[in-house]
């Protein structure tokens, strides 16, 4: 029996007991007959060819999970080209039917991947509501009444209602993001570059990502790692230059005062707050930033020269077939018109300088949370007034390709009205694997479910590790503390502060008697009752570390420290004779304390 949601995990253990590719395929065939949205795909893959493609997978390659995605159902956007299926941008006089299949479907499809159709979307993937589309309007998988996200929308749909193991979406302005938010998904939106987009009808050339919609972030990563890697064919492909990312001492970045927009939307808020605690709980260290100039550079995509690329890529169609454009989408891209060179260079310029803004808020954290998207709306308040709410959708996502960032969408669970919220954690160029131990583990703790199933349980075989970042955490509390006269030790290293934060009420601080510069003594009693000692947690190189701690005089040491947050990290300790005597300075609640009392007398 498969569960509802075809996770990669699943399906691999279902083949490794005994179930085949065609097996896989009739469910999905079923699956397929039953649902009840006729808006989801704009072409399927007829029942007898997905037999015959299980059939020839199981000749190709026939020992089950042979092949990285052997018998793995998916889905394609249909501005994605897949070899003898049309390829309609949603815009039925654009049809053509390709004979070869664009890059990322070819490498899913040698993996053993099947796909199983091609999937509505806004309009030329003009649009983050999915209502933009001849071939109807795919709605939400929790109420029908409400809008599914776009531009990706049949591809979002199609994996959420578990008619597909995972889909590919684009993603210009956050159409590989919105949707996921809107039905509890997973979205990969990779670092620009990352996936080749050959084969693939243009939105903006230098910002569009190829997307995957996924249950897990694991799978996710998974699939994007298949379909990855410099193709000379797209003049936008990039090499890999992996970036990391701390693995202790994550800074975060959130929002705060004005920069937090929900548009009335308490529930998403409320969500958005969950989803900073549990980061907190993390270990990630929370940091209000400032979001202006990353809003500021969000404006410029559709209120700057960028729409100018949306009539290039179409400008040849648009001059023959304006009246078979959606009319919204129409006037979006013949708005372009009115734009200039000089318009082109400004938009450019601005940019640059938003840029160089961003950078000073890139100083102070490590990873951007975001909501991924404010609010949601019904599809009849979508289409009473499109481009208004359309636009408070990207007001979080429209800046992340312009500013060359990887993110990842996730579930942040579900609102009072049952509909589902999401956040996404956005990171420089090339942190595409740094990112995703941090999304999965958010995901995890949110306990929403995966798509339609908000019971389901995340799979452990999908746990996405973290790396090793080749840093130790190490507890300080006296001299070393920041602004303290040996704090230099730690810089001198290398080592970053991670959290100030306290011990378990157990431990007892002395001043040790005769040291220079003065050093306190911490020390634990077991049956010692009290409201713990401020201390930090620096993190230094590995390579620095025993170095640091031969340093050390006696009769302190390095033992392991407990934290009121329950995590136990190695730091400084002090011999129990050597306190015998000593002043007692518990009750000031740590050293910098006793300090400044001291130089204040």
């Amino acid at each position: 029996m498969l569960p509802t949601i075809l996770d990669l995990s699943s399906l691999r253990a279902a083949y490794q007991s005994g179930l085949t590719p065609l097996d896989i395929i009739e469910e999905v065939i079923a699956r397929r007959a039953a649902s009840k949205d006729p808006a989801i795909f704009i072409t399927v893959v007829p029942d007898e060819e997905l037999r015959s493609a299980a059939k020839a997978l199981m000749v190709r390659a026939p020992e089950a999970n042979s092949l990285p995605l052997w018998g793995v159902p998916f889905a394609v956007k249909d501005n994605i080209d897949a070899a003898g299926l049309p390829t309609t941008a949603a815009c039925p006089a654009y049809e053509y039917r390709p004979d070869v299949d664009s890059t990322v479907v070819a490498r899913l499809k040698a993996a053993g991947a099947i796909i199983i159709g091609k999937t509505n979307l806004d309009q030329f993937a003009t649009g983050l509501n999915g209502t933009r589309s001849p071939y109807g309007a795919p709605r939400s998988v929790f109420d029908a009444a409400y809008i599914s996200g776009g531009s990706s929308s049949g591809s979002a749909v199609t994996v959420a209602s578990g008619l597909a193991a995972f889909a590919l979406g684009t993603d210009t302005a956050g159409s590989g993001r919105v949707p996921a938010a809107f039905n509890n998904l997973v979205g990969i939106k990779p670092t620009p570059g990352l996936l080749p987009n050959t084969g693939t009808i243009p939105a903006c050339r230098s910002l569009d990502c190829i997307t995957i919609f996924a249950p897990t972030v694991g799978d996710g990563v998974a699939i994007r790692k298949v379909a990855e890697g410099f193709d000379a064919a797209d003049p936008f492909s990039r090499r890999a230059e992996p970036a990391k990312l701390p693995v202790s001492g994550l800074r975060i970045g959130v929002l705060t005062g004005g920069e937090r927009e929900f548009f009335g939307d308490k529930g998403v808020e409320a969500l958005y707050d969950q989803s900073i605690e549990r980061a907190r709980t993390l270990g990630a260290t929370i940091v209000p930033f400032d979001y202006t100039p990353f809003r500021e550079a969000a404006a410029l995509l559709y209120d700057g020269p960028w729409v100018a690329e949306r009539l290039a890529a179409v400008e040849p169609f648009l001059a023959t077939n304006a009246a078979d454009f959606d009319p919204t989408v129409r006037g979006i891209i013949e708005g372009a018109r009115s734009r200039t060179a000089v318009d082109a260079f400004n938009g450019r310029y601005r940019l640059e300088e938003l840029r160089r803004k961003t950078e000073a808020e890139w100083g102070k954290v490590d990873v951007l949370l975001l909501p991924t998207a404010p609010t949601t709306y019904t599809v009849v308040d979508m289409l009473a007034d499109p481009v208004v709410l359309n636009g408070r959708l990207g007001r979080y996502t429209n800046f992340v390709n312009l500013l060359d960032c990887a993110a990842i969408a996730v579930p942040a669970g579900f609102a009072e009205g049952g509909l589902p919220g999401g956040i996404t954690v956005i990171a420089p160029a090339f942190t595409d694997d740094a990112l995703a131990p941090l999304a999965d583990a958010l995901h995890r703790a949110a306990t929403s479910g995966m798509g339609i199933d908000r019971q389901a349980a995340i799979p452990d075989a999908s746990r996405v590790a973290a790396a090793d970042d080749g840093f130790v955490e190490i507890v300080v509390v006296g001299a070393h503390l920041t602004g303290m006269p040996l704090n230099h030790e730690l810089t001198d290293t290398g080592a970053r502060l991670v959290k100030t934060c306290r011990t378990t009420g157990d431990y007892r601080l002395f001043v040790l008697p005769g040291t220079v510069p003065p050093k306190p003594g911490l020390i634990r009693e077991t049956d010692y009752r009290g409201s713990g000692l401020e201390v930090e947690v620096w993190a230094m190189p590995a390579d620095a570390f025993g170095r640091f701690v031969q340093k050390i005089p006696a009769p302190l040491g390095i033992g392991k420290v407990a934290l009121d947050d329950g995590t136990s990290v190695s730091g400084f300790l002090c011999e129990a004779h050597a306190v015998s005597g000593a002043e007692d300075i518990t009750s000031l609640g740590g050293w910098r304390t006793y300090i400044r009392g001291k130089l204040a007398g």
